[in-house]
């Protein structure tokens, strides 16, 4: 069996750290996580992709942020100066990450006790995920996971106050990337790069 692939994490925010191991997880390619760069919003990823891109030819980096309204093509051409090195995994979920936990539909719609026709097949084409996905928590008949993911009320929050602990223990314990790629092609493009990825190791 081959040595597992050493890889760093870069992200955006807990929850993108969640959907990068969880994706890692499943894949059929062993990896095994070393260091880990929270990127506290794209700014600051933006700032940092050149020197990821070339710690990258000593060591496997990937490094998963959202589009929100910009193409993926258009923020890989806008962020690096020279092209990606081989060894940096750089994937753009389309809108959100959250956009990929719709994806699967059934889990998700099971994890918030909602009717799984409440969410649309293509889930790259839900204009704003997070709102989306909030919304559905209101309906949930479970009042515990409502007063946990929805913000309250006469509050300015956009989201509960357990929102990315409640939406992590879905992605680590029940979110199936493979089904869910079936309803999101960024989701799909991102799992066919990772089960693909060969490092190209220095040989000095």
């Amino acid at each position: 069996m081959p040595s597992p692939i050493p890889i760093n994490l870069v992200f955006e925010d807990d929850l993108g750290e969640a959907v990068a191991r969880r994706i890692l997880q499943r894949s059929p390619v062993r990896f095994v996580v070393g260091a880990v760069y929270p990127g506290h919003g794209f700014g600051n990823i933006r700032r940092r992709l050149t020197a990821f891109n070339n710690a990258a030819k000593g060591m496997p980096y990937f490094v998963l942020v959202d589009s929100d309204d910009q193409c993926p093509p258009a923020k890989i051409r806008g962020w690096l100066a020279s092209p990606v090195h081989p060894n940096l995994l750089f994937r753009v979920a389309v809108m959100e990450v959250e956009s990929w936990l719709l994806a699967d539909r059934s889990g998700i719609a099971s994890f918030l006790g909602i009717d799984r026709t409440l969410i649309p097949r293509n889930a790259d084409q839900i204009a704003d995920p997070k709102r989306f996905l909030v919304n559905l928590a209101r309906k949930s008949r479970r009042r515990r996971l409502r007063e946990a993911i929805a913000p309250r009320p006469r509050t300015t929050a956009q989201v509960g106050p357990d929102y990315n602990g409640q939406l992590s223990s879905f992605i680590a314990n029940t979110w199936n990337p493979r089904k869910a790629a079936s309803n999101s092609a960024s989701l799909l493009r991102c799992l066919k790069a990772v089960d693909n990825f060969q490092p190209i190791w220095p040989t000095h």
